[in-house]
């Protein structure tokens, strides 16, 4: 049981976010910074708002709760829609998620957010990203190979192929450089341990830690 005295679960979505309190009270608001304040304004000074892990969405949220000391908490939706079904409720509607995640918060204990599972969430996104990336560089240099064995019989098609794959590479430097940056700040005694086993390089050791940390911290992962 957590112990705030008024507990509100979100449900965000692009446009806007759905709230409904331990009073079964729903309100809407728009997902955007005026939204944010306003949501923020009608809170209690012991409210706990609970949200659940959804992308970029729930991000920018949560970090400004979070800045104005507001309690925050983000949870794992595999565990919010076990608890529905537990429930057995065959409704679907942005105010009965909200209403779901609300009553989740209230019989479970909810991990407090903190500034750090936003910059871990961060390493997550890059990753993904950089393995998009990574994906897209194979597939160029693939239909690169295959353009070198026909004799390069377009060269601007093997130009605009040269181009794209440096292009990429550019990003995927851009997104490590992020990543070495965050997890520096953060583990950085940990990043050198890591780094001392032999043959472990410095981009597969940032990765064992962020993923590492991420397998403890579940509702990040989604």
């Amino acid at each position: 049981m957590n112990k705030c005295k008024q507990i509100y679960g979100v449900d965000i979505s692009k446009n806007v976010f759905d709230v409904v309190d331990s009073k079964e009270i729903h309100s809407q608001f728009k997902n955007d910074g005026k939204g944010f304040k306003a949501f923020h304004k009608a809170l209690p000074a012991d409210a706990l708002v609970v949200m659940e892990a959804t992308g970029y969405y729930h991000y920018r949220l949560a970090q400004f709760l979070y800045e104005k000391n507001v309690n925050v908490s983000v949870v794992n939706p595999l565990s919010v829609k076990r608890f529905i079904q537990m429930k057995l409720s065959k409704v679907k509607t942005d105010k009965s998620d909200a209403k779901a995640i609300c009553e989740y918060a209230t019989v479970n204990e909810v991990p407090p957010y903190t500034a750090k599972d936003k910059n871990q969430a961060e390493c997550l996104q890059l990753i993904r990203l950089i393995d998009i990336y990574l994906k897209q560089t194979t597939a160029l240099k693939n239909k690169l190979h295959g353009e070198k064995t026909l004799g390069k019989p377009s060269k601007t098609v093997y130009h605009s192929l040269n181009r794209s794959l440096k292009a990429v590479q550019k990003e995927i430097k851009i997104l490590e450089d992020r990543l070495t940056e965050i997890v520096k700040e953060e583990q950085q005694k940990q990043l050198t341990l890591v780094k001392s086993i032999p043959g472990l390089g410095n981009k597969t050791a940032i990765m064992l830690i962020v993923l590492t940390y991420a397998a403890h911290q579940p509702h990040l992962l989604t």
